[in-house]
């Protein structure tokens, strides 16, 4: 199985050094982290650290994150994917630049990695980590078919009256809502 994907729209790729400064254009623009501004990429190296866990997850587990370019132009206008958390449970992830919110990049990326995450190792759940402000993020979880298995402060956020949501495409035993937390 190769690591690339076409969707409608995208071609979703294994990232490569060379993406550096693309995905960094969009994890540093402040646009796509109105909601957890604090995740804002503010250094590259923090970018190389977050591919070098994408590619992590493709070695241990055959799937992470995508770099996400639309097909008819080559831009690269996102990334995301399922990546592996604790061992136990899939955790869905995309990150669109903002010239290309509100067109269903999300969804069409995200539901490209719950297909893979299902091929690869069924046995385990598919989660969507965020923030409950993020109604979008919502939506697109919903969309995917999961549902709210979580809700409960955010530790760890700056913010204190943030709250946190997991959805799932089935309950969650202990150890997966667990490995879905950290």
């Amino acid at each position: 199985m190769t690591d690339d994907t076409l969707t409608d729209r995208l071609q979703l790729s294994r990232a490569a050094p060379s993406d550096l400064d693309a995905v960094f254009a969009i994890q540093s623009d402040p646009r796509v982290w109105t909601h957890y501004p604090s995740l804002r990429h503010t250094d590259r190296a923090q970018t190389v650290e977050m591919m070098e866990r994408w590619d992590r997850s493709w070695t241990d587990a055959g799937l992470g994150s995508w770099v996400a370019r639309l097909r008819d132009t080559g831009e690269v206008v996102g990334n995301g994917g399922c990546t592996l958390l604790g061992g136990e449970v899939w955790n869905i992830g995309y990150r669109i630049a903002a010239d290309h919110h509100g067109r269903g990049l999300a969804t069409e990326l995200a539901r490209a990695g719950v297909e893979r995450a299902r091929v690869i190792a069924p046995e385990r759940p598919v989660i969507a980590y965020l923030v409950e402000h993020n109604r979008a993020s919502a939506h697109v979880a919903e969309k995917l078919g999961l549902a709210l298995v979580h809700r409960a402060p955010d530790a760890g956020n700056p913010d204190p009256a943030v709250v946190r949501l997991v959805y799932a495409d089935r309950p969650l035993t202990p150890d997966q809502l667990a490995a879905a937390l950290k």
